[in-house]
Formats: C-alpha cells, sequence, structure tokens
C-alpha cells in the first residue's frame, strides 16, 4: 500500500522551509551558508551566473530579494525531488512486496509440481504392475482355454 506524506512547509523570511526531508536539512544548510558569508564575507566570483548580469546594477537588498526567491524556487523543485523520491521509495516497497509474494507462490508451485511428478512415477509402476499381472493373467487364460479345447 502506498503511503502518502506530508510534507511541513513553514514560513521564515518569506522563504519556504522544507522541515521533513530525508537526510537534508535546508533550514541547516542556509544556516551554515549564513555564518560562513557573515565570517568571510561575499565571495567574489567571476562568472558567478547566480545574479545576472544586471544583479551589478541592483541594490543589495534587491539582490537578496532576487537570492530569496531563487531559493524558493529551487526548494519548490526540491520538494518536487523529495516527494518523486518518496513515491519511487513507495513503488520499490510494493514492487519488493510483489516479488516475495511471487517467489513464495512460485516456491508453492514447485513444491506441487515436486509432488505431481512424485505421484506420477509411483502410477506408472503401479499402471506396470498391473500390466505384467494382467499379461500373466492373459497367458493363464490362453493356456487354460487350450487344456479345455
Amino acid at each position: 500500500s502506498s503511503k502518502i506524506r506530508n510534507l511541513e512547509v513553514q514560513s521564515a523570511d518569506d522563504v519556504a522551509v522544507l522541515e521533513d526531508c530525508i537526510d537534508f536539512s535546508s533550514t541547516r544548510t542556509i544556516s551554515k551558508t549564513e555564518e560562513k558569508l557573515e565570517k568571510e564575507g561575499l565571495p567574489v566570483c567571476v562568472d558567478d551566473d547566480v545574479i545576472p548580469s544586471v544583479g551589478n546594477e541592483i541594490g543589495p537588498e534587491a539582490q537578496i530579494r532576487f537570492l530569496k526567491a531563487k531559493l524558493r524556487v529551487m526548494q519548490e523543485e526540491l520538494d518536487s525531488v523529495v516527494c518523486e523520491c518518496r513515491k519511487k521509495d513507495d513503488e520499490n516497497q510494493n514492487l519488493k512486496s510483489q516479488l516475495k509474494n511471487m517467489e513464495e507462490e512460485n516456491t508453492r508451485l514447485q513444491r506441487t509440481i515436486s509432488m505431481q511428478r512424485s505421484q506420477t512415477e509411483k502410477y506408472k509402476i503401479l499402471s506396470q504392475e498391473a500390466n505384467k499381472k494382467s499379461e500373466g493373467l492373459q497367458q493363464e487364460v490362453t493356456a487354460l482355454v487350450k487344456v479345455l479345447h
């Protein structure tokens, strides 16, 4: 059975933060990044494509709003990927369960086949014995018919 999991999202400074995630905490990652920026300042990146070339012409507050919007989009994409991963995990669990059931069914059918083969062998032996007995009785009948004539 497929489990539907709800994602808990809370808002912090207009940024959605994913709370329920597999081995990932965006809050922790953001905090670490902010601490690093406070200690080291903004990194100097000549070919930084996070903020387009227009970014040099806008102020720091606009850059922050832009980055927060970009972060929101990335978090939504992450939520989508996490949701897809969970669906795949549920599908994998379902398929594992089906595989286990099929293996059990296969084992059961193999036992049934084995029992039927042994019964077939038993009936072949009984048939051969009955044929021998029938041949013997037929020879007796033929001998008795000759004696009577």
